[in-house]
């Protein structure tokens, strides 16, 4: 075992880890960060998506070393100290941007690195960058909605699916 010490959610978190331990299941496990979801470990669905030292990563296919002294944000810390919703989950909820929950927090944090990028994205732009997030339930139409609600842009010209 390994120590591994990070900051999650601006706050110091450490834990012991085997060399193989992968990143998302560290912060589930070990941190209790149960938000970061994981549903393929392949690579290949995004609700493990979460932030190490300001870029989106997939925690499936990150070691819990690689993340020694990293900076790391969650879902968790998306939401402001008393509760309320931050910009982006707000519109995911008006927007009904979410139905079993599952892809939500991988949503929500590409989204954020999204904008972070391009403040302003065409609704092509949103559903490229969200290729590597899989929905099963919503179809991905209100989740774009609610992306480009985030951004501060109109939704009514979004077409209809």
């Amino acid at each position: 075992m390994t120590k591994v010490s990070m900051t999650v959610n601006g706050k110091p978190a450490h834990g012991d880890a085997e060399g193989r331990t992968l990143l998302s299941s560290f912060l589930r496990e070990e941190l209790g960060f149960t938000g970061t979801h994981v549903g393929c470990d392949t690579s290949q669905c995004g609700a493990c998506v979460v932030h190490v030292n300001g870029v989106a990563v997939k925690s499936c296919t990150m070691l819990a070393v690689e993340a020694e002294g990293a900076e790391v944000a969650t879902i968790e810390g998306q939401a402001a100290p008393d509760g309320t919703l931050n910009t982006i989950q707000q519109a995911f909820q008006d927007h009904h941007g979410l139905q079993c929950g599952f892809c939500t927090p991988g949503m929500v944090m590409s989204t954020a690195a999204l904008l972070k990028e391009n403040p302003k994205p065409s609704e092509q732009e949103i559903r490229e960058y969200l290729e590597g997030n899989i929905c099963r339930c919503t179809g991905y139409h209100n989740i774009v909605k609610a992306i480009m609600a985030a951004s501060g842009q109109d939704v009514s010209a979004i077409a209809a699916e």
